[in-house]
């Protein structure tokens, strides 16, 4: 965990996004895959927490990068924390969004500009989480 006081998503930021998701997917457990992955996320109070993936032999029980951050975000600074950005680490030369539960995860405690940052074909490509989940499920009020 690292804290950011800077609430706009900087280069330094990002370097240090990358630095902790990167650090988080050494730790990955994925002895049925093999494939690493790691995750950071950017609360809007400037810490950063990170999660690796962690498969089970039971796959519905494997837990993926994204939320186990957004989870250790949570264990930290309460239910009420707000995310800024997430940034996934994995094989660079693959295409990593986040998949369908971490996007809904993510719109729980992050708003539709939260900025989201994966690999896809060798590139670290930002989008907005309302690009990737247009249509999030919601609560009837």
């Amino acid at each position: 965990m690292s804290t950011i006081h800077n609430h706009l998503l900087s280069d330094l930021h990002k370097d240090q996004l990358i630095l902790e998701a990167n650090r988080a997917m050494a730790h990955a457990y994925s002895p049925y895959s093999q494939f690493k992955v790691g995750s950071a996320v950017l609360t809007t109070s400037g810490t950063i927490y990170s999660g690796c993936n962690v498969e089970n032999a039971s796959y519905g029980l494997t837990m993926c990068a994204e939320r186990v951050a957004v989870f250790s975000a949570i264990a930290h600074e309460g239910p009420h924390v707000r995310l800024k950005a997430v940034l996934i680490a994995s094989d660079p030369k693959a295409t990593t969004p986040p998949c369908g539960a971490c996007r809904q995860v993510l719109s729980e405690f992050g708003d539709d500009s939260l900025s989201v940052h994966f690999p896809k074909g060798g590139v670290l490509t930002q989008i907005s989480l309302s690009c990737l989940l247009p249509e999030k499920f919601v609560l009837p009020s």
